[in-house]
């Protein structure tokens, strides 16, 4: 499963996808995201300069988990493999929750936080980057 959630990932990132036909037979692809903008509206500008960086985490977080509050400093995208996440920028308060089966792309630059369910939260994140940036940078307080 992990191996057709990365390639819907990819696809979402460099453009349409070849038609399944051009695979041969027996092979099925659906779109699990493509977008322009992060979760909360605000459109993506460019990548970011230097040498392309691709990594892919599987981020596990406990039940009712409060995460600090943080930007990205790159395009990421997300698919949740379990439980639920609350996300809320800080500064409009808008705020979203993402289930098990959700895909979103995440904000980059803007301070945002997350909080786990019930039964935490478990999800694949595909963070496209550069020159070995951080992927996550803690908020001033």
């Amino acid at each position: 499963m992990y191996k057709w959630v990365l390639l819907a990932l990819m696809a979402a990132f460099q453009g349409n996808a070849l038609a399944a036909g051009e695979h041969g037979e027996g092979i099925t692809k659906e779109t699990l995201l493509k977008s322009e903008t992060s979760w909360e509206g605000t459109a993506y500008r460019h990548y970011p300069a230097g040498a392309p960086q691709i990594t892919m985490l599987k981020v596990t977080v406990e039940p009712n988990k409060v995460l600090a509050w943080h930007t990205h400093p790159c395009i990421s995208a997300v698919y949740m493999t379990g439980g639920s996440v609350s996300l809320t920028v800080k500064a409009t308060g808008v705020k979203k929750t993402f289930k098990q089966g959700d895909s979103f792309t995440d904000t980059v630059d803007i301070i945002h936080q997350g909080v786990s369910g019930d039964k935490g939260a478990e999800m694949l994140v595909f963070f496209a980057c550069a020159d070995n940036k951080p992927l996550t940078v803690k908020a001033a307080e």
